[in-house]
């Protein structure tokens, strides 16, 4: 199945009161494995930037003053989402800000029914821990050393790997890395190293049964033994 993890970074905390989306970071997963894939942008909120959101995300006004606004980017970003459900982090403020700049734009909301909410879902699998981004990492063994402040891509990147872990943990996703690897499987010398490409196809199990190599030694062997209990 095909996930976006997405987060956003804004002048404020209500679009209903003017506050706008600068930034935006998704990432691609596929059977709950990030594909590689993502969408990244920063838009100009044609308004000014409050102190207090800029001491959170670091974006000036001036740092955004050239960059494009949320509808020269929209067609892109729409085309990378596609129909898939979108993850988020407390996901109604990130589908609000999304879905006011669509309105900005004459185009339809994104539908609440795709929302995959990461607080929810943390909120259920720990009751009444903390249940921020940062509070989650530490929990789970994340590293997020490299997060001075808040960045879209950066926390979408971490959220993705929160994810996995509230998911279930990242063993889940060992049978479906193994489809796209190589294996290497080492036997006996008279059997050789043997690499194989997974087709996707299931393999019939292999005949549990000694080579005529094996069968010589297993012979040899047994015919040194001295006063054997079964003899």
């Amino acid at each position: 199945m095909r996930e976006i993890v997405f987060d956003t970074e804004t002048t404020g905390l209500d679009p209903k009161t003017g506050d706008r989306m600068v930034e935006i970071g998704c990432i691609e997963m596929v059977n709950l494995v990030p594909t590689g894939n993502s969408f990244h942008a920063y838009f100009n909120p044609e308004r000014d930037m409050p102190a207090g959101a800029e001491a959170v995300h670091g974006l000036s006004a001036a740092f955004l003053a050239d960059k494009p606004l949320f509808r020269d980017q929209a067609a892109d970003l729409l085309a990378f989402i596609g129909d898939s459900p979108l993850v988020a982090h407390n996901a109604g403020f990130d589908f609000g800000f999304l879905n006011s700049e669509l309105g900005l734009c004459q185009l339809e909301p994104v539908c609440t029914t795709r929302m995959v909410d990461t607080v929810a879902l943390a909120r259920k699998r720990h009751p009444g821990a903390k249940l921020s981004l940062d509070a989650l990492c530490s929990r789970y063994g994340i590293d997020r050393s490299h997060r001075v402040k808040h960045g879209a891509l950066l926390d979408a990147e971490l959220l993705a790997q929160v994810y996995v872990e509230l998911k279930g943990g990242r063993q889940i996703g060992l049978e479906l890395a193994a489809e796209a690897a190589v294996v290497e499987i080492t036997t006996t010398p008279d059997r050789p190293a043997v690499r194989m490409a997974p087709t996707g196809r299931r393999r019939e199990p292999r005949p549990h049964q000694p080579s005529a190599a094996e069968l010589a030694r297993h012979r040899e062997f047994m015919a040194g033994i001295e006063n054997p209990l079964w003899g």
